[in-house]
């Protein structure tokens, strides 16, 4: 329930050790009106929420919004997890003008804990990415069984090996002065991977070089002068192994 208008890089609390927080603004929350944003933050001020419906009630949020933080998971530190949020959120009320908002005290229901995997789908469907772990790093042994590599072990091989490597795609670019070649950022766990792909290979392979979510490419690694870019052979779309998971990129073309 962080009432934060933009995403802020924040350092741990004093004596909470060397761990980094990252603090995401409620504006990345889809679904939540610019109204509610100022309503929360607004009440926020005065004092913390300590329930579901004491937010509800104090910020006056419609069930709309509070349902749009529950996807997001903005209420973990009222509820507990994403179901929870969810089951609570559907008993919320607010009170007439003349009389004060109700505060149920009802027993807990006990509901499945959303998995790891359901929660990251759910983190890129609420607010477009994942504080959690990458989604490359619960796929890390699918990948290695089919000899992918990491985009930070590209950089121990040398200028001119044929590699494979695989990324959700974040970026897809063709300059219009660049004759015609499209360039790709591919996304894992540990960084970002350079793609050029030449015409001959787009308009062959320009199914999955458009359409994947998950690419995996087959090239050659170019180094020079601290750059790295894989020059790509072949592109494989591997977007089914992503599930339901709704990583969008963005084109520029």
């Amino acid at each position: 329930h962080d009432c934060a208008l933009e995403c802020v890089a924040t350092g741990p609390p004093a004596g909470a050790g060397p761990a980094q927080a990252l603090r995401l603004g409620l504006r990345m929350v889809k679904g939540l009106s610019s109204h509610g944003i100022s309503a929360v933050c607004e009440a926020r001020r005065h004092k913390e929420f300590i329930s579901v419906q004491d937010l509800a009630s104090r910020a006056k949020l419609n069930k709309s919004d509070m349902q749009s933080l529950a996807a997001a998971n903005a209420l973990k530190g009222l509820s507990g997890d994403r179901h929870q949020a969810f089951w609570q959120v559907a008993g919320t009320e607010n009170g007439l003008a003349l009389f004060p908002s109700p505060e149920f005290h009802e027993i807990d229901v006990m509901l499945h804990k959303p998995t790891e995997g359901q929660d990251i789908v759910s983190d890129y469907a609420a607010v477009g990415l994942s504080v959690g772990r990458h989604p490359l790093e619960l796929l890390r042994e699918r990948l290695a069984n089919h000899k992918i590599a990491t985009s930070l072990e590209l950089w121990t091989m040398p200028n001119g090996a044929l590699a494979k490597t695989a990324g959700l795609v974040i970026c897809r670019q063709r300059p219009g002065s660049a004759n015609n070649v499209m360039f790709v950022t591919l996304e894992d766990e540990l960084g970002h991977t350079n793609v050029v792909v030449w015409p001959n290979i787009a308009e062959q392979q320009k199914k999955a070089l458009l359409k994947a979510r998950l690419l995996a490419v087959t090239g050659t690694v170019q180094q020079e002068d601290g750059v790295l870019h894989l020059i790509a052979k072949k592109l494989e779309d591997l977007s089914a192994w992503l599930g339901q998971l709704d990583a969008r990129s963005r084109d520029f073309q």
